[in-house]
């Protein structure tokens, strides 16, 4: 009984402490996201990491955005750019945008007319990962 309590401490603690890693891993990969490219200018981070351990669910993120200001999107579930969907609804629950319609890109610009409270929804493309730890930034200027 003894060991298995600390069998099952130590799974918890060690398994928690590898996922933390890798989710830290990720959230520098979106920020390179938002950091942009030569040529393009930087946006800059709304201050929060939307970060989700996914298995075959959806993770729900509400924001506003301010009308007039341009934003992007950044979300990554590990080493390649095309795991993770995310998709933009209003508050009636109408799609406003999805990646999944651009080959699940890993960032999205977009301006935004007026401001409007939204619903980001994330989630793991199946056909590529089925489980693991999804982040998004949002970045604006």
């Amino acid at each position: 009984m003894k060991y298995s309590i600390i069998l099952l401490f130590a799974l918890t603690f060690l398994g928690s402490r590898a996922i933390a890693q890798d989710c830290e891993k990720i959230v520098k990969t979106c920020e390179t996201y938002l950091n942009g490219t030569k040529g393009q200018s930087r946006f800059v981070s709304d201050g929060q990491v939307y970060t989700a351990f996914l298995d075959r669910e959806k993770a729900e993120f509400k924001t506003t955005f301010f009308g007039g200001s341009t934003y992007r999107i950044a979300a990554s579930a590990g080493n390649d750019d095309d795991y993770v969907i995310f998709t933009v609804k209003d508050p009636k629950g109408n799609i406003l945008f999805t990646n999944r319609n651009f080959k699940n890109a890993p960032y999205w610009d977009f301006k935004v007319p007026k401001t409007i409270p939204v619903t980001i929804e994330t989630e793991l493309d199946l056909d590529k990962k089925v489980t693991g730890c999804a982040v998004m930034l949002i970045g604006f200027k």
